[in-house]
């Protein structure tokens, strides 16, 4: 039985050159495959942009905008409408309220003046203004000036007649003031509900102080 050949050292250094060879050739295999296909050894072709993944994209498509924007105007004219609506019946309740006021005094006032005796005690409190019609839009209205000329506190109740040229009362206004201090004036309006024209005189039939 012969004994082994050890190998050489030329033998030896051949597996690593070997090695390094392959790894050179595939080196130059990859880029000549991506090289240009013009064989001018430029620059290597740029990859193909892939389509966007609308998975991420963030927002909302200008449709879906456009339908919000149009939802948030309704929104602000419900709210607008619903703010003036609730206005107006405001302004409604506080008419009532003081229209019903309004209406009580008249009916103290008419009260004091049907217990007045004569003319009453307070005629010479009380005078009378005519506003022009251009001032009233052609309604015809007095100012009613009522002077506390005592030293307290009182309440005034005064009927205004008017009267036609053959001198017949057509309309009474029945006006006044409450808790008038002493020295102080009021000034109510009473204002006729008759056309401007025929003419029509006012005086002071009744003036109560109580």
């Amino acid at each position: 039985m012969s004994a082994a050949k050890t190998p050489g050292p030329a033998r030896r250094r051949r597996g690593p050159l070997a090695l390094a060879a392959c790894a050179v050739a595939g080196a130059l295999a990859l880029a000549a495959c991506d090289s240009g296909g013009d064989g001018d050894g430029g620059t290597s072709a740029s990859p193909r942009p892939s389509a966007p993944d609308s998975s991420r994209f963030s927002g909302e498509p200008p449709s879906s905008m456009a339908s919000s924007a149009e939802s948030k105007k309704a929104e602000a004219k419900r709210s607008a409408s619903a703010a003036a609506e609730s206005a107006s019946e405001r302004a409604h309740d506080f008419e009532a309220s003081v229209a019903a006021d309004v209406e009580r005094n008249r009916q103290e006032f008419t009260k004091q003046l049907a217990a007045a005796d004569g003319r009453g005690n307070a005629v010479k409190d009380v005078s009378l203004t005519g506003k022009p019609l251009a001032e009233t839009d052609n309604v015809r209205a007095l100012v009613v000036t009522i002077t506390n000329k005592t030293d307290a506190t009182a309440s005034f109740a005064v009927q205004v007649d008017f009267s036609d040229s053959d001198g017949k009362v057509v309309e009474s206004k029945v006006v006044g003031a409450k808790d008038l201090k002493a020295g102080d004036k009021a000034q109510p309006l009473a204002i006729s509900s008759k056309p401007p024209q025929p003419h029509l005189t006012a005086e002071i039939a009744k003036a109560q102080r109580y």
